[in-house]
């Protein structure tokens, strides 16, 4: 344990201490976020802080490895780095220049198709698996991202899914998805402070790109690895959940589905009334529940199991709903306060 602590130490760290160096640099280079329509922000602000993030993930893997923390399955360890190194710089190009939506999604599989290649060589699984696997890591790199809109969400997110992952990891004795789980959960406590305090900063695409790989990596690795399915999908849940949701609702009202937009769950929420933590505060919260139902689910009996299920089905759908019904809430509040003539 102390070789992991040790490596979850120095992420931390280097997650905290790194903005001081970085934030600077992305000031000369004009690395900012202007307000777009899909935006929960009213003003220009500082982005791509997810550098530091990103540069406290691998410091965190490195130090995994060379502190003894992974001592098998190094090769699984490595293929998750490259597969986050991937797709955080193809975020950081998005951040500088931008890139089209095809060359965007053509990089996201390509990353994607090879890093779940190498990874069913190492863990001996039919190359069936091949297309699901490319497009679960760049569907789930695209989910992070369309979540990141409000402070602290992504910053809540990495910490849960990888602290999931961690259990999980030690549950299933499998020592590198516990040092990889380990150090998502650090390098996204370290950015909290930066995005949530005065001079706030966003990840960009490189943080959020960096996030969504972080998570659907080590989720995929382990399903590889004969990981309990309920350990590996039970983080993702409500992110899934929240952008399937959107996706249907603008589609069945005729929308352009691909345009920018802000009507997920987590941004009508602020327009109800929360606050950005408080409404990454509801996510975190029904994403630890369903967390916890899944965990319970995965070696439980059969009764247990369904519980469990309907527990988190419920959970999903009272997330979903949540912005209709409190706004239908308050306005029969004002009904039965309204003075009668």
């Amino acid at each position: 344990m102390m070789p992991l602590a040790l490596a979850a130490g120095i992420t931390l760290l280097a997650s905290l201490l790194l903005p001081l160096a970085i934030k600077p640099w992305l000031v000369r280079m004009g690395v900012v976020d202007v307000p777009s329509a899909r935006s929960s922000h009213g003003k220009t602000t500082i982005r791509g802080m997810g550098v530091a993030t990103a540069l406290a993930t691998a410091v965190g893997y490195l130090a995994a490895v060379f502190l003894g923390a992974v001592t098998v399955d190094r090769s699984v360890f490595a293929v998750v780095l490259g597969l986050i190194v991937a797709s955080a710089a193809v975020g950081w190009i998005e951040d500088l220049r931008g890139l089209s939506i095809r060359g965007r999604a053509a990089a996201q599989l390509g990353i994607g198709a090879v890093g779940s290649a190498g990874l069913l060589l190492l863990t001996a699984q039919s190359f069936w698996w091949l297309p699901l696997a490319a497009v679960a890591i760049a569907a789930y790199v695209n989910i992070a991202n369309f979540m990141d809109g409000i402070n602290g969400i992504s910053g809540l997110h990495g910490v849960t899914a990888g602290s999931a992952y961690a259990v999980a990891g030690a549950l299933a004795g499998q020592p590198w998805l516990t040092a990889g789980g380990a150090v998502l959960a650090m390098a996204f406590l370290g950015f909290l402070p930066w995005n949530l305090g005065r001079g706030t900063v966003f990840l960009g695409d490189v943080g959020s790109y960096l996030l969504g790989a972080s998570v659907a990596a080590l989720a995929v690795a382990g399903f590889l690895s004969g990981v309990y399915v309920e350990y590996v999908l039970s983080p993702i849940l409500v992110y899934v959940a929240d952008t399937g949701f959107t996706l249907l609702r603008r589609i069945k009202a005729g929308e352009r589905w691909y345009a920018s937009h802000r009507e997920h769950v987590y941004q009508r929420l602020t327009d109800v009334g929360f606050s950005h933590l408080q409404s990454a505060a509801v996510v975190t919260l029904c994403t630890v529940i369903v967390i916890v139902l899944g965990f319970i689910a995965a070696t439980a009996t059969l009764p247990t199991v369904a519980l469990c299920v309907a527990g988190s089905v419920a959970v999903l759908g009272l997330y979903v709903a949540s912005p209709a019904l409190i706004r239908r809430f308050r306005r029969r509040m004002k009904v039965t306060r309204a003075p009668v003539a």
